[in-house]
């Protein structure tokens, strides 16, 4: 059997090709995939080569929020049948490291993360049509919602994980800055949490009203009305938590800005190095956490979306064919118009 998928060689150097696959071992499942969501990663690999250190040394296949139907089972696989529709966890974790037999699995000193370019060689990606992959990875999203929302699991557990930073949201006053696929996602995460008052900023329309849609109470256009994110200035902050989600110099500032004294910003957005106002950090006692990945939050998400506790509808903007992969990094790269863009693998 083959399969066809996209590799990536370099910046802009996309092909569909196509080569055999594996079937399915002891333990493992045959998936014919259906759908793929390209994400932040993918596309730095695809417009720069890669983001901060981490580079395409080798042709990659992307993708690592991605859904299919089982197709076949191996041996001693419990828990599927064929036909099930279901979202594929990338993380793989080794089970033996230290931060391992810690139960830190999200730290994984030998992890294995699907379409990821970190390591050599890199852990090829979801962005084909026919995958093997451990049956443990693979978590049912029941028959109420299609592929395209079932490929949303990821970047979900991703902002799950980020409200975990964040400790009890019930009640509080939220700040999330950047409204691209994880902003708004973020948003979703936080009205799950139980927060009272949501503000979402961006600087594009198309992405705060998507804000709104996933459960923002305010969206704020800061290029055209960033008068209205400094009112939240007064009397040292007003914000109990802040998602700062654009990795942008300017939104974490905000953030430190509005968020009040002995508050919480939880850095989702990643990039290079930048300069912070220490002093300001220092004197409201606030406190900057980190958020990676996720762990035990992929379960949850699943559940959330196939129930639709949480709709995802609402971030998918377009999806292409597998042989349009291309045009449909291009469309990602658009802010203006896109927010999750997939591409969709034919039956």
């Amino acid at each position: 059997m083959q399969t066809r998928f996209a590799c990536l060689y370099g910046r802009r150097d996309l092909k569909v090709e196509a080569a055999p696959v594996a079937p399915p071992g002891p333990g493992e499942v045959l998936l014919k995939m259906a759908a793929g969501g390209i994400c932040g990663s993918d596309l730095h690999y695809y417009q720069d080569g890669g983001f901060g250190p981490v580079r395409v040394r080798e042709p990659i296949i992307p993708g690592h929020e991605a859904s299919g139907h089982v197709a076949a089972l191996g041996a001693g696989v419990t828990g599927l049948s064929v036909g099930d529709l279901v979202a594929v966890n990338p993380s793989r974790p080794c089970g033996a490291c230290r931060f391992c037999r810690e139960e830190l699995p999200i730290h994984c000193l030998d992890m294995q993360f699907m379409g990821s370019a970190m390591r050599l060689p890199h852990a090829q990606g979801m962005f084909r049509d026919w995958l093997t992959v451990p049956a443990i990875q693979c978590l049912p999203a029941g028959t109420l919602v299609g592929p395209d929302e079932a490929a949303c699991a990821e970047p979900l557990a991703v902002c799950l994980h980020a409200v975990v930073q964040a400790g009890k949201l019930e009640g509080k006053r939220v700040l999330v800055t950047g409204a691209g696929p994880i902003g708004v996602l973020a948003v979703a995460a936080a009205r799950y949490a139980g927060a009272g008052e949501i503000v979402a900023t961006d600087l594009a329309d198309a992405a705060l009203e998507r804000a709104i849609a996933m459960g923002a109470t305010q969206a704020i256009n800061i290029r055209r009305e960033p008068q209205r994110l400094a009112a939240f200035e007064s009397d040292k902050g007003c914000f109990d938590v802040a998602f700062e989600c654009s990795a942008a110099e300017a939104a974490l500032r905000n953030a430190i800005a509005t968020v009040k004294p002995r508050g919480t910003i939880v850095q989702v957005g990643v990039t290079g190095d930048i300069t912070l106002p220490l002093n300001a950090l220092v004197g409201k006692e606030l406190r900057l956490v980190g958020t990676q990945r996720f762990d035990r939050e992929f379960t949850l998400a699943v559940e959330l979306i196939a129930d639709r506790r949480i709709d995802v509808r609402p971030i998918i903007s377009h999806s292409f064919p597998l042989e349009d992969a291309v045009t449909a990094f291009e469309q990602a790269g658009d802010r203006a118009q896109a927010c999750k863009v997939q591409i969709t693998f034919s039956s």
